[in-house]
């Protein structure tokens, strides 16, 4: 059964910066989807990014283009999330997740495309 894990948030000011982690155990993420996913106090979860875990290809919500960069270490099973240019609205909590789907413009982006989910992490931002 594939096990998810994230790690890496925390307190940071406007503008700074956090890495995110999802450690994957338990099985491969090989074929596999990983999403990022926030959740703010009284709204919906959001699909923040994705990257498919074998070919790689990524995508982002629009609302972090050009701020948020999704990466993967295979050696280790994780998948990264850099976070640059923090705002206050990016204050919620970050889970990761997997599933059999794919990752592009289209996809990748809605909880259920997923199947797996970690506990999450919180993000705050605020000065």
């Amino acid at each position: 059964q594939l096990q998810l894990a994230e790690s890496g948030g925390g307190l940071v000011q406007p503008g700074g910066s956090l890495r995110l982690s999802c450690a994957a155990s338990g099985s491969t993420l090989d074929y596999m989807t990983v999403g990022w996913f926030r959740q703010a106090p009284g709204k919906e979860r959001e699909g923040v990014s994705c990257i498919s875990y074998r070919a790689g290809s990524t995508n982002y919500a629009d609302s972090v283009k050009g701020r948020f960069v999704i990466s993967k270490d295979n050696s280790k099973s994780t998948v990264h999330l850099q976070m640059t240019g923090l705002k206050p609205e990016d204050t919620a909590v970050y889970y990761c997740a997997a599933g059999f789907g794919h990752c592009d413009a289209k996809h990748g982006s809605e909880s259920d495309e997923y199947h797996y989910w970690g506990q999450g992490t919180q993000v705050a931002v605020s000065s």
